[in-house]
């Protein structure tokens, strides 16, 4: 099958239906296009993802099964929880992302599958500017030791990647994440692609019908967005 190559361009074309998505590599939808507001909304709003490395073109995805997490079954395993009590880190919002992102970015380079390239981290930096990404920081003595990164849309929040460099510190930011969502009324985390680390903190494959089935009823309902800036 041959993959739809998007105008650079035209950030308000349309990407092909779902059902040509690739099944090998899994869930590959289309090449080319930009990083632009438009573009990257329009992407997620409609269950696909940028994911490439820094010498190929952007190439977008939607992969079946896809992988999520319905906050009201979050996992907080016996261990995770002892490290919650002993408030070893304090979690913020949105204080730091060009920190979260860059930490992100730095983890990965050189290994395989790296994806937060300059031209993703200031795409992302700028969605952060509008008020469509949000970071959540982990601290442990005035130093960022954790977080994570990702976008809003209505009451769903799409996952992009996390970092720690101290044991747990991304787990506790994830928690807490998760705990702030599920008091603003948030209904999915869209945790993109399996990991058994989501996994263990109660994420489950779904498949993609129904994930975007969940995309079409919850992104268009209005989120207090002003509630991430506590």
């Amino acid at each position: 099958m041959q993959l739809t190559i998007l105008d650079p361009n035209n950030p308000d074309e349309d990407f092909p239906p779902l059902s040509k998505a690739l099944r090998e590599p899994d869930g590959l939808l289309a090449v080319g296009g930009c990083l632009s507001k438009t573009r990257l909304l329009k992407a997620y709003r409609n269950g696909i993802f940028p994911w490439y490395n820094p010498e190929d073109p952007i190439l977008w995805w939607s992969p079946d099964p896809r992988l999520v997490l319905f906050p009201d079954k979050l996992i907080v395993s016996r261990s995770l929880r002892k490290t919650l009590r002993k408030n070893s880190f304090s979690v913020t919002f949105d204080k730091a992302f060009d920190k979260v992102i860059n930490a992100c970015a730095s983890l990965r380079k050189g290994s395989s599958g790296t994806w937060i390239t300059d031209e993703i981290t200031e795409a992302y930096s700028e969605l952060h500017r509008l008020g469509f990404a949000h970071s959540v920081e982990a601290w442990c003595n005035g130093s960022l030791v954790g977080g994570l990164y990702g976008i809003a849309l209505g009451r769903v929040f799409f996952g992009e990647s996390m970092f720690h460099t101290m044991t747990d510190a991304s787990k506790v930011a994830f928690v807490n994440l998760v705990e702030r969502l599920k008091s603003w009324d948030y209904q999915l985390i869209d945790c993109q692609v399996h990991t058994s680390h989501l996994e263990s903190l109660g994420a489950q494959e779904i498949d993609r019908t129904y994930f975007v089935e969940l995309l079409n009823q919850y992104c268009d309902i209005s989120a207090n967005k002003s509630a991430w800036k506590l």
